[in-house]
């Protein structure tokens, strides 16, 4: 089964957080439909480590977001461009952009314009700052968001601050979100029949995910401190060294931190009054952590990992992308699918990450090239061959 099969998708988004969003849309049966202009399409066919997959317009960044759609030009400054969108509207159950507040209504093609001939639309627009309020015209990308969210500010060290997150992880938990808020409105669509507006801010998206560092600051006022590797929430958690390397240690609860102590012979620190304690172990972690990692160096990282884990307590290496791409347990899950892309040869795409026990979540397309289904989808629609030719001889698709 496909949950979202027979669902029409209109999608005019660009580079991530729009794409993202369409893409677990795609990948859960929808018909996602990218409404693309016509000379370059989206600008994520243009970026990637790849120049040539660039030159292709199908560059590692587009790859990565657009599989199981389909791809339509529209010059949507033009006017029989509109009018074709607005027939896809009447068969369409959803509409997602991300451009700048007030675009598709200056096109004449908006909200308000789009649920009057389709009252059951869902349309959602994704922005930087919403569609409304004092910063809502400003432009943004995720790095902007990112300082301007307090994602930045927590990240680092004394050393090292501000610092950015490694991927950009404001665009795509905006994509999260507004792919949730979608499958929202279907799910309240079936109650009241009707479409709704969905408006998705980034920097909304964001803070909520720092929710233990926020709530601490506005329910304890305690500021955020800048511990690097370690885990704020307890101690001894966080990046440790071995005699071959460092290891990632979470003994959260007391009982592990007892455990640990035990395990590396050092079962003295259980009634060290600097340590015995959860919450002073925390404020004495500088005091702690080359305690024990005095004792981590005369072993190394694998044989650590073994025997902390076999007693409860949490610990791995720390990888590298590429390590962390090929482990079993990835593969175990069918993380990805190598799906044949025309022009380059097969490509692991993510597949959907959520397992559902009735439905599939597969990539089973690949991204399309620019405009490649423009002339299925118009004749669909009831244009004529000769129909197709002039609009492509005129720009508007």
């Amino acid at each position: 089964m496909k949950i979202l099969e027979n669902i029409r998708v209109l999608d005019l988004t660009n580079v991530l957080s729009g794409p993202f969003a369409t893409l677990h849309l795609a990948l859960l049966g929808a018909e996602v439909i990218k409404i693309e202009n016509p000379k370059e399409g989206d600008l994520a066919r243009k970026l990637g480590a790849n120049t040539n997959y660039n030159k292709k317009l199908l560059g590692t960044s587009f790859l990565a977001q657009n599989a199981n759609k389909k791809s339509l030009t529209l010059n949507l400054k033009e006017n029989e461009a509109k009018e074709i969108f607005k027939k896809l509207i009447k068969t369409s159950d959803i509409v997602v952009e991300n451009f700048r507040p007030g675009v598709m209504e200056r096109l004449g093609i908006g909200y308000k314009v789009l649920s009057e001939i389709n009252p059951k639309i869902i349309y959602c627009a994704i922005s930087g700052f919403g569609q409304e309020g004092p910063d809502a015209d400003k432009p943004a990308y995720d790095q902007i968001i990112q300082g301007l969210s307090g994602v930045m500010a927590i990240n680092g060290n004394e050393v090292l601050n501000p610092l950015r997150t490694g991927f950009p992880v404001c665009d795509t938990v905006g994509g999260l979100n507004a792919a949730f808020a979608i499958m929202s409105a279907l799910y309240a669509r079936e109650k009241a029949g009707t479409g709704q507006f969905i408006d998705v801010a980034m920097i909304d998206s964001i803070m909520p995910m720092m929710g233990w560092v926020v709530s601490n600051l506005l329910l304890a006022n305690q500021q955020p401190q800048l511990l690097g590797n370690d885990n704020f929430t307890a101690a001894p958690s966080g990046v440790f060294k071995t005699n071959d390397g460092q290891i990632n240690i979470a003994a959260n609860k007391q009982e592990q931190w007892e455990i640990l102590c035990d395990l590396i012979g050092l079962p003295e620190l259980k009634e060290d009054k600097r340590f015995k304690e959860r919450d002073t172990r925390k404020n004495n972690r500088k005091a702690l952590t080359p305690i024990l990692e005095e004792k981590l160096k005369q072993n190394n990282t694998k044989f650590w990992i073994e025997i902390l884990n076999k007693n409860g307590i949490p610990s791995g290496e720390i990888l590298s992308l590429e390590e962390a791409l090929n482990q079993e347990q990835i593969k175990y899950r069918d993380t990805f699918t190598n799906i044949e892309v025309e022009g380059i040869g097969k490509v692991p795409l993510f597949n959907l990450t959520a397992k559902f026990s009735n439905a599939t979540g597969k990539v089973d397309a690949p991204p399309p090239l620019l405009g490649q289904h423009t002339n299925k989808l118009l004749t669909e629609l009831g244009y004529l061959p000769q129909q197709i030719k002039d609009f492509k001889q005129r720009g508007i698709i």
